[in-house]
């Protein structure tokens, strides 16, 4: 795996733990296949259900987690329904996949951030997802 990534526990449907490898993220979208699901593949256009844990590069505190709330999430995929980085980060991998992506704030909410989630404009996002279904 890209050293330049955060170690996650590699168990799919587990709460995500996460831990950072340094205080810069890498450059640009990064995603990283954990568990390879032998399901489905996801493609651009379908309606995916997932389980996902958000935090801002560097911190140990979520700011969105469907793990936590125990409701996974069903979102068209590459249609633009979620920000950009997770429309080209899922497609192409399998119902079954855990991924961790690193997200910059191009592919995420710009110089904007959303201020009221604890998101700054130039913070990088990191995600756990475990890819649930597809169709």
């Amino acid at each position: 795996m890209d050293t330049s990534m955060p170690e996650v526990n590699a168990e799919f449907g587990a709460t995500p733990v996460i831990a950072f490898p340094g205080e810069e993220p890498p450059e640009g979208l990064k995603v990283a296949q954990l568990v390879e699901g032998d399901g489905s593949v996801v493609r651009v256009g379908d309606t995916v259900t997932v389980n996902y844990h958000g935090v801002v590069w560097g911190s140990e505190k979520p700011f969105d987690s469907s793990f936590s709330r125990h409701q996974p999430a069903s979102f068209g995929i590459g249609v633009g329904q979620v920000i950009r980085g997770w429309d080209r980060a899922v497609p192409g991998h399998n119902v079954g996949s855990r991924l961790v992506v690193s997200i910059p704030p191009a592919y995420a909410y710009g110089s904007h951030g959303v201020p009221q989630a604890g998101i700054g404009g130039d913070d990088t996002l990191v995600f756990v997802i475990d890819i649930i279904a597809t169709r």
